[in-house]
């Protein structure tokens, strides 16, 4: 009977052994995951078509958050970031936004004729879907902000639509990188 009551013991303690390795491992998983997530990178969506022709609606992108940590948005950069609270309508949750790096701290920036100009020189921008339909600024760019506009020039909610034209650096979420969905459209973002 010894012999059994040892066994039958043994038994128990493998299986606690084994229910506390698969909750360390759980454990550990979900904070490795939050943990990346957070500092690291993550996946986001298109929910709009502010963004087109570069992205899709529906198009699946990786958002990698470490590089603004160690170097600043260059123009032509799409970045994932949190708007301006004043453009949230109230009592409405407030989604990141995504668009193209267009203005840098202490450029000044107009949209003129169709065409965006930079320090009074037109930039070259094959992404766009048409040119704007809109004059807009000369305004200059404050340092520890941008300007940022959508590749849809006539239909994105971007720096020329807000009420205070500039995206404060601390807003910036991350650089997107990867598209990886759909299929048939995967790859490297470029910033031209």
């Amino acid at each position: 009977m010894a012999v059994a009551d040892q066994n039958q013991t043994s038994k128990d303690s493998k299986d606690t052994n084994i229910w506390i390795e698969s909750l360390q491992t759980i454990g550990l998983s979900v904070v490795l995951a939050l943990g990346i997530r957070q500092f690291v990178a993550e996946a986001r969506y298109i929910p709009t078509g502010s963004m087109e022709p570069t992205l899709q609606v529906n198009d699946r992108l990786v958002v990698e958050k470490i590089s603004y940590h160690l170097t600043v948005p260059k123009r032509g950069d799409i970045v994932v970031f949190w708007p301006p609270e004043e453009i949230t309508p109230a009592g409405k949750p407030r989604n990141a936004f995504i668009k193209r790096v267009i203005g840098l701290p202490g450029d000044t920036v107009e949209v003129a004729n169709g065409k965006v100009l930079i320090n009074d020189e037109p930039i070259d921008e094959k992404y766009i879907k048409s040119p704007p339909n809109y004059p807009w600024g000369p305004t200059t760019v404050p340092e520890g902000n941008y300007l940022v506009f959508g590749d849809n020039r006539n239909n994105s909610v971007d720096s020329h639509a807000w009420p205070r034209p500039f995206l404060p650096e601390d807003q910036i979420i991350g650089k997107a990188v990867v598209r990886f969905w759909p299929p048939n459209r995967i790859g490297l973002l470029k910033r031209d």
